[in-house]
């Protein structure tokens, strides 16, 4: 570990907190239809979105309804992706500046998983993005999953907000009102001037075939491109984590500098943070927002440090190559990790990725020390806890909340109470129920693989303890959320 490290932390915490708080504000005035500065530009397309789509936009919704709306928007959008990557190499739907590498069409069951996964907001990427999907279908298919499922995950936060707040209405909002200002008002804005900022870095953004390049060795090299900067962008705000690269981040094209590198990393939690002062402000009572917001930056904190202390030791199993910091070392274990980053910025990213529903890497997990990498899975395990995904972070931490109080009223002796509202019996079964789902899943799932030779273990990059922590991974970041895969360097 070295001082420079430790300040590189200190200024990205410095302009994290910095920004929750203007940011949640604003937030909480786009959610509650208050005026905002976007109003003159915005409101009209607004407006005409619900007129061509025949929304009542007056109209509150009860839960069953607010429920039913998610999950036909979710279904219908799921379907219109799983075509789209089915058809994608039909000449007449994706002329040549949409696919000018002329990709068929993704194979069935890929196509089906990949459709699901952006769905949900897991992002898992079973193929090479480059050599899989046309400039179409990741600008019109994955891209606009990376939005819509963004913004689905705010309305469920505001949703259960606005329950937890209301005392004599059964209502809940509008749930296509409450996507459509997210979408319109928070993450287009966002993600238009976080693209154009690394397109400054240098992230390519072009509808451009890809390059054929002579190396040195007189060999012919394919250098990939696209609208990378824009895919980027809401990748990042989005804290979804699906890339335009097989490395991810880790590609120069897709963070190709330090700063490059903090901007993303600050993207990524500057939202889920932002909701928590969202949270106080909608409630009346902001101090239980920073509450909250303490509580998942001091798990965080606790987390980087364990991270960064170990990924700066030698790896006990590397031999024979430098680890200790000299002239020509940066010291530590650099395996799997870029040097244009090193170990602090490596072991920062890592952590934010992990803390957040964001499979995002820039550095590759699976070369990380047993204690480096097991504090990136203990992140994913915890659920959506420790700032967590856009809105999914803060209803997480909301039913830890529940259950916190429930069980200190317990031990007090008097009825739990949360925000001037009792927590009945079944407030408790369903938060159980929450906390209970991942484990069951994960451990049913990572069994069934572990005794599967066929389906399991043939498809295993690595052998003994670290497999079974390789399968551990896979399916606690599906179950979660995340894409966050266990590469290999």
């Amino acid at each position: 570990m070295t001082g420079n490290g430790w300040l590189q932390f200190a200024v990205f915490c410095a302009i994290l907190l910095a920004s929750v708080r203007p940011l949640g504000i604003y937030l909480a005035r786009v959610l509650e239809r208050e005026r905002t500065w976007f109003d003159p530009l915005l409101r009209p397309i607004e407006k005409s979105i619900y007129k061509l789509c025949g929304v009542n936009s007056d109209h509150e919704m009860a839960w069953r309804e607010y429920a039913s709306a998610l999950l036909g928007f979710s279904a219908v959008s799921m379907l219109a992706t799983y075509v789209l990557e089915r058809v994608q190499g039909w000449s007449l739907l994706s002329p040549g500046w949409l696919n000018p590498q002329k990709l068929p069409a993704v194979e069935q069951a890929l196509a089906f998983n990949t459709a699901a996964s952006f769905t949900t907001n897991t992002n898992w990427q079973s193929y090479v993005p480059e050599t899989t999907m046309s400039y179409l279908t990741q600008m019109a298919g994955l891209a606009y999953h990376n939005f819509a499922s963004a913004a689905v995950g705010i309305a469920v936060a505001v949703a259960l907000v606005r329950g937890i707040r209301r005392t004599s209405s059964s209502t809940i909002g509008n749930f296509w009102v409450d996507v459509t200002r997210s979408i319109l008002y928070v993450l287009v804005p966002g993600c238009v001037i976080f693209s154009l900022l690394l397109v400054w870095q240098g992230v390519p953004q072009n509808l451009h075939p890809y390059t054929q390049a002579t190396t040195l060795e007189a060999q012919s090299q394919t250098i990939a491109q696209g609208p990378v900067a824009s895919q980027e962008a809401i990748k990042m705000l989005g804290t979804n984590g699906g890339g335009f690269f097989n490395a991810n981040s880790a590609h120069p094209f897709e963070n190709p500098t330090p700063l490059s590198n903090l901007l993303q990393m600050l993207a990524i939690f500057v939202i889920p943070g932002a909701l928590t002062v969202t949270l106080g402000r909608l409630t009346g009572s902001p101090g239980h927002g920073w509450a909250v917001l303490a509580t998942m930056f001091l798990l965080f904190a606790v987390g980087f440090s364990v991270v960064y202390w170990s990924e700066s030791r030698p790896h006990p199993l590397i031999h024979g190559a430098a680890q200790t910091a000299s002239a020509t070392s940066p010291g530590g274990n650099m395996e799997g990790k870029e040097v244009r980053f090193g170990i602090a910025q490596s072991s920062l990213f890592a952590t934010v990725t992990t803390d957040a529903s964001c499979g995002a890497v820039n550095g590759m997990h699976d070369s990380f020390t047993p204690l480096g990498g097991m504090v990136v899975l203990t992140n994913i395990m915890l659920g959506e806890v420790v700032f967590g995904g856009v809105g999914a972070g803060l209803y997480g931490m909301l039913i830890f909340v529940v259950l916190s109080v429930f069980i200190a009223g317990l031990m007090v002796g008097r009825t739990p109470e949360y925000l001037g509202k009792k927590i009945e019996s079944y407030d408790v079964k369903m938060a159980m129920l929450y906390v209970l789902i991942f484990p069951l899943i994960i451990l049913v799932l990572t069994a069934i693989f572990m005794l599967s030779p066929t389906i399991g273990l043939s498809s295993l990059n690595n052998s003994g303890p670290h497999g079974l922590t390789e399968i551990l991974y896979a399916f606690t970041s599906g179950s979660t959320g995340r894409d966050s895969i266990h590469p290999s360097s």
